[in-house]
């Protein structure tokens, strides 16, 4: 691409910076916008991914058609399929008329979907069917409809660890990433650091008719060695803070200071597991699925116990003892044997198994965190909460329900 050319797109879109992966970004979306080609767009939360599919759909032949950003990561799992692909009248409680979804009312246009790694399985099916032959049935409907959309993705999770962990569709990743474009780190992009900077205290400076704050040398270096965890969206809150709340307008290092974060882990990036890592948080959760386990192993042992107990006695009430008669001689009576102190079956089953009422509550309220930490980690979602437990749908409810927290 032509620096002139370049140039234009960042004063068009407001964009700031000239550092090579931002350029080559760029570069890409403007190959791939004549097409109708899909397009990945992978980076870091706050990095500006949602110029891309705007870059791209304005210098497309689609560019007079309807352009639409959905975040994914917003809407409820159970109406996001009508969001996207429509329902009809009547197909749930509240659905009083027909409804087009996003992917009939974008038709001959582009669909930016931001998240899509947060997409559940069923819905990627569906996606997955609209992008191979753009077909789709509305929820609640019978008739396919047809469509003709262009989709623009977006995701700030590793979609490769998502694939290997179940939460994404291979095949759809690989329909997804026609053309992948990567959005670099705001801690990767060196002076551009300085220069939004300065962008963001000139429009502070515009809005509310105040000075505009400056850098010294010393203050722009440390803050290209900031990590930028929240990238650029935390820049420019830190800008817009530090121009509303500083009563110097040159910022030093000392001053820079007092508004970023020292904590060590703000400024580390998120670490991401390797792939065949345990998906416990740490071992307390291990060990509150084994006693988990072990109760309802123990629950099975007692019912046992009990009926092989109950088949016991009704065989002894069936056959009665037979009491042994001694014909009447002349020999010396046998002393009669002293019974073993033996205990019985019952004794027995009451020594083993019995458990003290302060045990059983322990189990009981481990369980409950056990179920609560797995449903929160699903956010609510009881199907994958069983999995996740490894136990059956119906175990899983009668446990909320004896807990309590089926409400």
């Amino acid at each position: 691409m032509k620096t002139t050319e370049l140039q234009n797109i960042k004063q068009r879109y407001n964009i700031v910076g000239n550092c090579e992966a931002l350029n080559r970004a760029l570069d890409v979306a403007l190959q791939v916008a004549p097409t109708d080609l899909s397009v990945l767009i992978v980076g870091e939360s706050g990095v500006g991914k949602e110029i891309i599919p705007r870059v791209i759909h304005d210098n497309s032949p689609r560019r007079r058609e309807k352009y639409f950003a959905i975040n994914c990561g917003s809407i409820p799992e159970g109406t996001i399929d009508s969001e996207l692909f429509g329902h009809v009248k009547g197909s749930f409680t509240g659905a009083i008329n027909d409804s087009p979804g996003y992917f009939g009312v974008a038709n001959k246009g582009t669909l930016f979907l931001d998240e899509v790694g947060e997409l559940p399985m069923a819905t990627q099916a569906r996606l997955l069917r609209v992008l191979e032959n753009g077909e789709y049935i509305p929820v609640g409907g019978t008739e396919i409809r047809k469509t003709d959309v262009r989709i623009v993705a977006a995701t700030n999770v590793n979609i490769r660890q998502a694939i290997s962990e179940g939460r994404f569709r291979e095949d759809l990743y690989y329909r997804l990433n026609q053309v992948p474009v990567q959005m670099p780190p705001l801690r990767e992009r060196g002076e551009d650091i300085v220069l939004l900077f300065r962008l963001f205290a000139m429009q502070m400076a515009e809005k509310y008719r105040m000075d505009k704050v400056v850098l010294t040398d010393d203050a722009k270096q440390l803050l290209m060695r900031y990590k930028w965890p929240g990238n650029v969206r935390q820049l420019k809150n830190i800008t817009e803070q530090i121009s509303i709340l500083s009563t110097e307008r040159q910022i030093t290092p000392e001053i820079l200071t007092r508004f970023i974060p020292q904590d060590q882990e703000s400024t580390q990036l998120a670490t991401i597991h390797s792939e065949g890592e345990h998906s416990f948080e740490n071992e307390r959760e291990i060990l509150y699925k084994i006693l988990f386990e072990l109760r309802s192993n123990v629950n099975d042992m007692r019912r046992e116990m009990s009926t092989l107990k109950k088949q016991m006695e009704d065989v002894q009430v069936s056959k009665p003892a037979q009491q042994p008669q001694f014909p009447s001689t002349q020999l010396a009576p046998i002393a009669p044997i002293q019974p073993i102190n033996t205990p019985s079956l019952e004794d027995a089953v009451a020594e083993e198994y019995v458990e003290p009422e302060m045990e059983s509550l322990n189990l009981s309220d481990l369980g409950r965190q056990m179920l609560e930490k797995a449903l929160e980690r699903n956010g609510g979602n009881r199907k994958k909460a069983a999995m996740e437990l490894g136990i059956s749908d119906r175990t899983l409810y009668r446990r909320l329900k004896q807990y309590g927290l089926d409400k």
